[in-house]
Order: C-alpha cells, then structure tokens, then sequence
C-alpha cells in the first residue's frame, strides 16, 4: 500500500465512526480509491444471499462508475451498432445505432448531476471542464471521442456529444457488400490506390470518410509505410506498417499545443511511402498541398464538403487560413491532387445508406479552381460517365467505358 492509500484508509476509518458521513464513505469509488479491488467491494458491499448474477451486476456497475460512463450510459457505449450518443438534456438522449437517430427513455435526474456525468467524463479524458473552460473535446477509454459544452453556452443542459469507434473497421469488400462502394465502382478505387494518386474523400460528418478511407488504406502493398496524422485516432486499417501521429492540444496554462500542422511537417520527415491526413479542417492544408507537391504519391486526406464541385471552394477557404491566395492553392492542388471522391449519407424509411455519389478531377480555368465531375453514381448502384471521365480513364490507366455508361 502507498502512502497515499495509507493516508485515505486512515481519513476514510476516522470519518466511517461518524454517523454524518458513513452514507459518503460507502461509495464503492471511494473504497476502490482507498486500495480494494472492485470485485473485495462487491463482496463486502453485496447481501448475503446475493446470487452470481446479482454480484456480477455489481461489479459491473461498479466498473461503469470507475471508467466514468457510470451504470445508464455504459450500455449504450458497450453496444457495438452504436456509433454516436447525443445527449441535450437529462432526459433527452438520442442514439444511432445505424438506423439513423432514436430516442432512448433514459434519466440522468438534474441538471447537475448532467453536469457531474460531463465533468467526469471530461476529467476521464484528461480535459478540463468548469465555468472557467466550458467546452471540452477528448478521447475517453476505447477510443470514444466526447464533445461537451457546459451552460451558459449550451442551453439550458450541458450538451454531451459521443462518437464511438467501431469495434472492427469494414474492409473493402464489406463495404462492397453494404452498398457503400457499387460493385462497378471498385476497380476504380482500387486503381486509385495501386497507382499511387493522391485524393481528398469528401463528405458530411458521420458519412462515413473515415470507414472509406481506412478500408483503402488495406488495399495498400504490406511494404509500404504509412503515416496517419489525426486529431484524434481513428484510421486503423490491417496494415504491417502504420504509424499514428495524434494532435495535441493547449494546456490549462494556454502552452504544449502541437497543431495537425507541426505533425504533417513531421511526418514528411518520416520516410512516409503514403502520407494520410485524417480530416484537413485548418491551416495545415498547407503542408499536405506541400506534401503532394513534392513526391510524397499517394497522399490521402479527407474535408468536409457536399459534392465534389464545392470540394475546390473548401480547399481554398482553408488555404486562405493558412494565408494562400486562391491562385496559389489552385497551381498546387492542379498539380498535386489527382481525384476527389464524395461519399454521402441519406436515410429514407428509418434506413440509413451511405454511398460514394461522385468522383471528381480538379480543373483550373478562367483563374479560377473548380472540379470536374467524371463519374456519378446512383443510389441503386449505377455507374454513370460525366465530362471528366476521358482525363480520370488517362489518370488510372484503364478503360471506364467497361465499367460506367453514358449519360
């Protein structure tokens, strides 16, 4: 035992003598806190007569409160359909578990036992969450991203927001199967990645860019290096050879931070065979237009865009962050960029499907940035040619008449 936990059994022997505290002192965090295992609690804690279920149902809970999701929302996050948890209020939690968003009959009481869900959570996460910093953004056990924002900015609940990874990413097959990616679209994509171009997946949030992108990735040569910067991880593709660089954000006093910028830089620097930007939201546009300029092939990235021919406005608001003209951004994504990919995502009937809609070229005319759409694809899985299909058929080197028709 430290000198810590010696410390806390002596304060925890002292207060249990007095009748006020001895209720406080019997939360099982507490005795863990104190140097018990959860399952010595469990059995100290539980009735005699408890059966194996009822013990197994108090360690469970037990560890639900100690990872900080505590006993209602541990089971929303165990369960694997389930990829995001909203909550706006503490009766007001919506779940999507793949069918679009639902409401669940769940009470966390108050607002501030809210509060305290979201603090813990925070606080689990390694982030601050007060009056003082009400906005938190952080990766919890098992790769859940959180997102909270505490009142006044949020109103009149704080507001949780959870993303949950998939257990096991889809392959690229699966994805095939699922309607994702139609059937004749695949030898498309697989030649995007076997010839070494350099793309940008563009779509929504929860669309589905990063389960496209790390599908991709599998489809990569075993000797080939890939480096994945990210904010937070979430590309883990099969691959022998991957390495993650994960942003790091400012600390209470406002210093440490390492923005996806300084990671790219690094990464150029880490004899990378495929250069992968997690979400290009910033400045650091910059360094991945850098990246593609300079003979790092097969760079990928993923922006947050509606179709393809906004793809170009996207790429130019985030380079002028990074203080770039227009014409500037347009000479290097021309020369750098071989193909955009949309991926969308609708629900119809409480079906949600997400697809790859369009693929595009970039153009520059009339100084301007634009893109060309090449190919369209229908919801029901149609490959259709558009007016850019000749210069994409060039770039890959096969022959897009034997996969998509004409207009």
């Amino acid at each position: 035992m430290n000198r810590f936990q010696a410390r806390l059994h002596h304060v925890i022997n002292t207060l249990t003598a007095r009748p006020e505290y001895a209720a406080s002192i019997a939360d099982p965090r507490l005795q863990v806190a104190a140097g018990n295992s959860p399952a010595e609690v469990v059995r100290k804690e539980s009735p005699a007569g408890a059966g194996t279920g009822q013990l197994l149902a108090d360690l469970a809970k037990i560890n639900s409160e100690l990872t900080g999701f505590g006993p209602q929302l541990a089971p929303l996050l165990q369960d694997p359909l389930v990829t995001d948890v909203l909550i706006n209020g503490p009766q007001q939690v919506w779940v999507d578990n793949g069918r679009g968003l639902c409401k669940v009959e769940i009470n966390f009481g108050s607002e501030a036992d809210l509060r305290a869900l979201a603090v813990r959570l925070a606080g689990v996460a390694g982030k601050r969450l007060d009056d003082a910093s009400p906005i938190a953004d952080g990766t919890l056990p098992g790769g859940i991203r959180l997102h909270a924002v505490l009142p006044p900015l949020a109103v009149p609940s704080p507001v949780i927001s959870l993303r949950c990874p998939r257990a096991r990413g889809l392959n690229f097959a699966e994805l095939i199967k699922s309607g994702t990616v139609a059937p004749a679209l695949a030898p498309v994509l697989a030649a995007l990645v076997h010839q070494r171009a350099s793309c940008f997946i563009a779509g929504a949030t929860g669309s589905g860019k990063t389960t496209l992108l790390s599908a991709l990735l599998e489809m990569v040569p075993p000797n080939q290096r890939i480096v994945c910067i990210e904010e937070v991880s979430e590309l883990f593709p099969v691959h022998p050879h991957l390495v993650h660089l994960q942003e790091r954000s400012a600390n209470v006093q406002g210093a440490g931070a390492v923005p996806m910028s300084d990671l790219v830089r690094a990464a150029m620097r880490m004899r990378p065979d495929r250069l992968v930007l997690g979400e290009c939201r910033g400045a650091e546009v910059r360094e991945v237009l850098s990246a593609m300029n300079t003979g790092h092939e097969g760079t990928w990235a993923t922006v947050h865009a509606n179709a393809v021919t906004d793809i170009p406005a996207r790429l130019v608001a985030l380079g002028s962050l990074a203080l770039m003209p227009e014409a500037t951004i347009g000479a290097q994504v021309v020369a750098g960029v071989d193909a955009f990919v949309q991926i969308c995502r609708v629900t119809e009937r409480g079906r949600t499907l997400r697809y790859i809609s369009e693929v595009g070229i970039p153009v520059w005319t009339d100084s301007r940035l634009s893109a060309q759409l090449a190919l369209r694809v229908t919801p029901t899985g149609q490959l259709l040619r558009a007016p850019g299909w000749r210069a994409l058929s060039k770039l890959l080197n096969i022959d897009l008449t034997q996969f998509a028709e004409a207009v």
